[in-house]
């Protein structure tokens, strides 16, 4: 098994006072890597084009290139374009329905990251005003470009 580690650090010096700071986390008993950089197309002058870079099943079997949603442990993604923004869509399994209904997105700027700590049970959303929503399970992690260029995403998931 292997140990992830994860820093993040921000560097910042605002009126002569240093106010970066540094954290670390170790993530134990990793036993898979996945790790990919997609060409995500451009969306051809119109419109917008998606495409799905990371899929999500409590069973790897029922899926081409499943991931394990109760095994990933650590998911990032970045957007590696120098312009443009990406946009990004969790796409969620709503309990106890057929089909995921429910999509969080979130807009990721050039050279930004978007990481998750957990994908079942980890993300919640609701439209009713409920203060803390039903966690759900990530289904689909999803790049959807929104400009005539291709923008590249480089996805890693530890589990």
């Amino acid at each position: 098994m292997g140990l992830l580690t994860v820093s993040i650090k921000e560097e910042l010096t605002l009126n002569g006072l240093d106010r970066g700071s540094l954290n670390t986390v170790s993530i134990s008993g990793v036993t898979q890597s996945f790790n990919r950089i997609v060409t995500c197309p451009a969306n051809g002058g119109a419109g917008t084009t998606e495409t799905a870079i990371a899929v999500f099943r409590d069973l790897v079997t029922t899926s081409d290139g499943a991931i394990n949603d109760a095994d990933a442990k650590y998911t990032r993604v970045t957007n590696l374009d120098s312009t443009n923004s990406v946009s990004i869509a969790l796409q969620l399994a709503v309990t106890g329905t057929a089909s995921a209904s429910k999509v969080i997105a979130f807009s990721l700027e050039p050279g930004k990251s978007l990481i998750l700590n957990k994908v079942n049970n980890g993300v919640g959303a609701d439209d009713d005003g409920t203060a803390i929503p039903t966690l759900e399970h990530v289904e689909k992690i999803i790049a959807e470009v929104r400009v005539n260029s291709d923008i590249q995403v480089e996805v890693f998931i530890a589990s």
